[in-house]
């Protein structure tokens, strides 16, 4: 993977920050040293107020092409836009920024970003803004994870999660616990080094409550990946079950639109559909399969069936479906017994309870599952209780996913893990009768990598970490 520009702060850098299509407007950033010279040289305003005379205020003007084109002349108008000046450090990038509105033509677009590309400006790499907001500390590692995710959010809680991130929770409760760390560490340390100023030994008893109190609410912390992980990466979850169980209507009715063909015709699904939906809180990474029969004499069905077995395997989360009004056959039984032993979490769904007539050989089958619905996908019936109990399986009822701090990635998760092992090694030190400084080695550990959580301190997360986070972002942002 290619890295970032290390020029920060030195060169300035441009790009298209809106999506490209056509719409009302667009708007091209310009960020960096050079920012306001190169806005003056391609924005002409209409009144008397220039540029950089009012920061933080729009001004209406000319954008004009800086150099001869085989299009333009040197002076030549492209569009009427909009321009505003963000003088640094109060900017998104902590540096000196001008947005320019245009009109949002794929092409007029274009122009305007060569326009400041000729005026001395760079192309902006991928998530290179927000990545000159990291480096001017304009945020942490955590807080830029959220942006991320706020871009990409699909479902309303992953909006709700990635603004709490933004809004620093999950930062400030980091930095809190690095800081009482930070003051144990102080207060051991200072007795060590400075024993004529009688500062008096601190009771054993009192640093291991102080270190308990620490790891407890780290524990705290990485028991929220559970609500974290399920809602922003989402849960890899297989519908599956024989041919016209109703497996196609219960991911028509999950989804909220007729995604899925629906048809009596046996082996109508032939390959997997998939799509994102938030249920009970979780969002599930949904994949309607092929009903799994094994005499296939249909090549491509065959194809089907293979697909969702190997779907099956790899899915925390497999949906069941009995059809409540046939007597279950031997591949119904096969699939049951496979899934007794899966790794995930299985509900075993009884399907078709709109029906008056039920087969008591599926009730049976059914009732072997300890996480079992009756439902009816045409109807809607039983999906609630379904969706209640997806959210017990996943999602943590007493989080605030909007307010409170939440670790959403594996990343952060891995930060946290490592704090508390060394929080653990610190206890186990003194259990063995080691005096506090040695717990201090430890302590200094676990501070080190509550930083890597959020990227603060020097050195405290390797370039390629960094690199691998905002290199998933758009080039715009």
């Amino acid at each position: 993977m290619q890295g970032f520009d290390t020029t920060y702060g030195i060169d300035t850098i441009a790009a298209v920050s809106t999506p490209r299509g056509k719409g009302g407007v667009a708007v091209i950033r310009i960020s960096g040293p050079d920012a306001l010279r190169i806005g003056g040289e391609i924005f002409r305003p209409k009144s008397s107020a220039g540029l950089g005379d009012r920061p933080r205020y729009a001004v209406f003007g000319d954008l004009i092409m800086p150099v001869d084109t085989e299009t333009f002349r040197r002076g030549d108008v492209i569009d009427d836009v909009l321009a505003t000046f963000f003088k640094g450090p109060a900017s998104f990038t902590g540096e000196d920024t001008v947005e320019i509105c245009c009109h949002g033509g794929v092409l007029v677009t274009r122009t305007v970003l060569e326009a400041a590309l000729a005026a001395g400006a760079r192309q902006a790499q991928r998530g290179e803004f927000t990545r000159r907001a990291f480096a001017a500390g304009k945020m942490g590692l955590a807080e830029a994870e959220s942006l991320g995710m706020l871009l990409e959010a699909g479902t309303g809680e992953q909006l709700k999660l990635s603004r709490s991130g933004m809004s620093g929770t999950l930062s400030a409760a980091c930095g809190e616990l690095r800081q009482t760390l930070t003051t144990l560490i102080t207060d051991i340390y200072a007795r060590v080094d400075f024993p004529e100023e009688d500062l008096g030994s601190i009771p054993e008893d009192e640093v291991k409550k102080r270190v308990s109190d620490a790891s407890r609410r780290t524990a705290e912390l990485m028991k929220t990946y559970r609500t974290g992980r399920a809602v922003a990466e989402g849960i890899s979850t297989v519908i599956c079950g024989r041919t016209n169980a109703g497996k196609s209507t219960l991911f028509n009715r999950l989804v909220g639109s007729e995604e899925a063909i629906v048809t009596d015709i046996e082996g109508t699904t032939r390959d997997i559909l998939t799509s994102t939906v938030s249920f009970g809180g979780a969002t599930l990474k949904l994949f309607d399969t092929a009903g799994i029969r094994e005499d296939v004499s249909d090549a491509v069905e065959a194809i089907g069936v293979k697909r969702a077995k190997e779907k099956i395997s790899s899915a925390e989360l497999v949906f069941f479906l009995i059809d409540g009004t046939r007597e279950p056959d031997p591949d119904d039984v096969k699939v049951a017994e496979e899934l007794h032993g899966h790794q995930g979490h299985v509900i075993a769904l009884l399907t078709k309870a709109d029906q008056r007539e039920t087969n008591s050989d599926a009730v049976k089958l059914w009732e072997n599952f300890p996480e079992r619905e009756r439902i009816s996908a045409r109807d809607g019936e039983g999906i609630d209780r379904l969706a209640e109990r997806v959210g017990q399986l996943f999602i943590d009822g007493e989080l605030d996913i909007g307010h409170d701090p939440v670790i959403s990635s594996a990343r952060q998760y891995e930060a946290l893990r490592r704090t508390a092992a060394s929080l653990d090694e610190a206890l186990a030190s003194m259990e063995d009768g080691f005096p506090p400084d040695v717990a201090g080695v430890c302590l200094e550990m676990a501070a080190d990598h509550l930083s890597e959580l959020d990227g603060r301190g020097h050195g405290a997360v390797s370039a390629d970490v960094i690199d691998g986070i905002f290199s998933k972002f758009c080039v715009g942002k």
